[in-house]
């Protein structure tokens, strides 16, 4: 990785390593005001809609159910109070066990966290050295009042640059020309539904590769978890979603060096920004926020030798910080509660894993097989958070690893895989 081409800051276990810190360049912006072209916030409507009565059991029949799912053993500390989001989820991000769950297969949109599928489903393709001059075609599908990292037309970018900038800014521009490098927009889309069903994320359906607003495009706060588990097990993907800043090519004209500027991750948790405090033991994954999709947000924590991955959708309490708030609390909780929670169900193995002793993967529900994509390598054994002892780290020869292991129990729709008995 050139030094020239990048500068990574790293968070430390709690600032227990100051030295190692360069503190941020700036605030993470406030989401825009409401507007017509799809992006920002606006208050939420009088009535917010009601979860489906029934959903995907995918990983557990209680999956299914509206509601919190939670089964409390004696001396486990009762969940968080105040918790809005309308669908979220925590779970061992190493047995796969879900610790408890709330609406967790409601399909809703996902904004830029479907950029986690997109990386997951496009990053092992592009050796990360490779050199492409971006065009004025792959910019001109850019929706208006799309996140921006600053792309230009006739300027030249590794791949490694337009994936910190896809990860730190939630760069659409990088997305697009990232899509066009993948074989274009449509190909990309139809390689992540393929992938998706790979990874048995069911509710999933992708519409556009960046996560802009669109109908019909949605997820799941169970999708997502598995999304971001399976991006865990790459260690691209890893050191992207753990940067917290970078340097992002500037202008670059004939004769003269190229500009560089700072470029900082807008994951909240990770930064301290917006008056948030950094979570201890914070490994990524990836945050969004639209109109449609109000804020969402997939973290990865490790506290000790315990790992877990919260996700959050559309909190009702509006606001830039109420999605971070509520993951931590999820995460805190999360780590009280290990051991003394009865798992509600579990993140079930791609579906090219060997499970025959568990019985049949589940079923797609779409119409018609999607063409394109390969899994590349998300089946594997390693999920990794880059952190070590509350840290978050980048080691030599790649992130500490932890083994990821299927739950035991029997394997198939509806299968609660053994783990309420």
């Amino acid at each position: 990785m050139s030094a020239k081409k990048t500068a990574l800051t790293v968070l430390s276990a709690a600032l227990l390593v100051p030295a190692m810190l360069a503190p941020p360049a700036h605030a993470d912006p406030e989401p825009p005001p409401p507007a017509a072209d799809g992006k920002g916030q606006p208050p939420r409507a009088k009535a917010a809609p009601a979860p489906p009565a029934a959903m995907s059991s995918v990983g557990g029949a209680s999956l299914g159910q509206p509601g919190t799912q939670v089964n409390l053993l004696p001396g486990a500390p009762a969940l968080p109070a105040n918790i809005t989001g309308r669908s979220w989820i925590v779970a061992d991000a190493e047995t796969g066990e879900v610790l408890a769950a709330h609406n967790a297969h409601w399909r809703l949109p996902p904004a830029s966290t479907m950029k986690m599928l997109f990386a997951d489903t496009v990053l092992p393709g592009l050796p990360k050295d490779k050199v492409h001059k971006v065009t004025d075609e792959e910019m001109s599908g850019v929706g208006p009042g799309s996140s921006l990292v600053g792309v230009k037309e006739d300027h030249e970018y590794t791949v490694h640059d337009l994936w910190l900038g896809v990860f730190l800014k939630s760069g659409n521009d990088a997305v697009h020309v990232l899509s066009a490098m993948n074989g274009g927009i449509d190909k990309t889309v139809r390689d992540m539904q393929a992938h998706a069903e790979e990874l048995q994320a069911l509710d999933t359906h992708v519409v556009s590769p960046d996560g802009y607003d669109a109908p019909e495009q949605v997820s799941s706060a169970y999708d997502l978890t598995l999304i971001a588990r399976s991006g865990l097990q790459k260690e691209d993907f890893r050191e992207y979603c753990g940067t917290v800043t970078a340097k992002f090519p500037g202008l670059q004209e004939e004769g003269k060096p190229r500009d560089f500027f700072e470029i900082q991750n807008t994951n909240r948790l990770m930064t301290g920004a917006g008056g948030i405090s950094p979570y201890k033991g914070i490994a990524g994954v990836k945050n969004g926020n639209t109109t449609m999709a109000g804020s969402t947000f997939t973290g990865a924590a490790q506290q000790g030798s315990k790992k877990l991955l919260v996700t959050v959708m559309n909190p009702d309490t509006g606001g830039a910080n109420s999605v971070y708030e509520e993951t931590a609390a999820l995460f805190d909780w999360g780590f009280a509660a290990a051991g003394k929670v009865r798992p509600v169900g579990e993140l079930v193995p791609p579906k090219s894993a060997d499970t025959t002793s568990y019985g049949s993967p589940a079923q797609s529900h779409e119409n018609s097989p999607t063409a394109g994509g390969d899994d590349s390598g998300s089946s594997g054994i390693g999920t990794a958070m880059g952190i070590a002892g509350g840290a978050l780290a980048v080691l030599a020869g790649g992130a500490f690893v932890v083994n990821r292991r299927w739950p035991r129990g029997r394997r198939g729709p509806g299968s609660q895989g053994g783990l309420d008995a």
